[in-house]
């Protein structure tokens, strides 16, 4: 049986339908899941969503943070359910204590858009495990609000414990701390970063490489990382 992944909709998301096509094409069963309720539907991981929850009132996540289905997600994710949060989601997980730091504006003050070159940093995560230490690696990247940053004891922390899941590489496209483009907890079930790999899961539709126009599918691995990691479980 296939492994049932969850993707919650929010208010405001926009690219929910997205992950659930990045999902069955890493062949797992999408099981879409609603902001208002506490029933996450038995599934196996869950992801949240890049947009706008919430019109990103107060700050980009804050209120995404404290919706019903989030008690819910924080629980599990406390028994080790993989999490993977994206753009928005990245700043759901963030806002919502399950990773360390903040996301503010980006420092030039303009929403950015460009396929962004990563270095995997972390590749012992539920959802990275399929990649290499060190690989470079291209993720569409789609902004306003993608600057990391922490305080001197977190960013020591996170380097020292190896948390940097993903490192900007190239150029340094929001004014990230030490060029973080994602983290992972401790335990290596939740991972969150300002990328979207759900945009790079198909030929045709993904960033350019040097092979062919829109051909780029380094962000299926996040997925098919996580249905691997499902089904050592079994």
């Amino acid at each position: 049986m296939s492994p049932r992944i969850g993707v919650v909709t929010f208010p405001g998301s926009l690219d929910d339908r997205d992950a659930q096509r990045a999902i069955r094409l890493a062949g797992a069963e999408p099981v879409a899941l609603w902001h208002a309720d506490h029933d996450l539907q038995g599934v196996d991981a869950i992801v949240l969503p890049g947009g706008f929850s919430y019109g990103d009132y107060l700050r980009p996540g804050a209120i995404a943070a404290i919706s019903p289905i989030m008690r819910e997600v924080i629980d599990a994710a406390g028994k080790g359910m993989p999490v993977l949060g994206i753009c928005n989601g990245f700043q759901v997980l963030v806002e919502a204590h399950l990773l360390p730091g903040g996301l503010i504006r980006n420092a030039h003050q303009q929403f950015i858009r460009r396929d962004q070159a990563l270095i995997v940093e972390n590749a012992d995560t539920a959802w990275t495990h399929q990649f290499e230490p060190g690989e470079e690696i291209l993720i569409p990247l789609k902004n306003g609000d993608g600057g990391y940053i922490a305080n001197d004891e977190t960013l020591k922390r996170l380097e020292g414990e190896g948390l940097v899941a993903f490192r900007y590489a190239g150029v340094n496209p929001n004014g990230s701390l030490n060029e973080i483009a994602g983290l992972s907890n401790e335990r290596g079930n939740v991972v969150g970063l300002m990328p979207h790999p759900e945009h790079a899961v198909e030929p045709g539709f993904g960033p350019d490489t040097p092979q062919a126009m829109r051909s780029g599918l380094d962000g299926l691995r996040f997925f098919t990382s996580a249905v691997q990691a499902l089904a050592a479980r079994v």
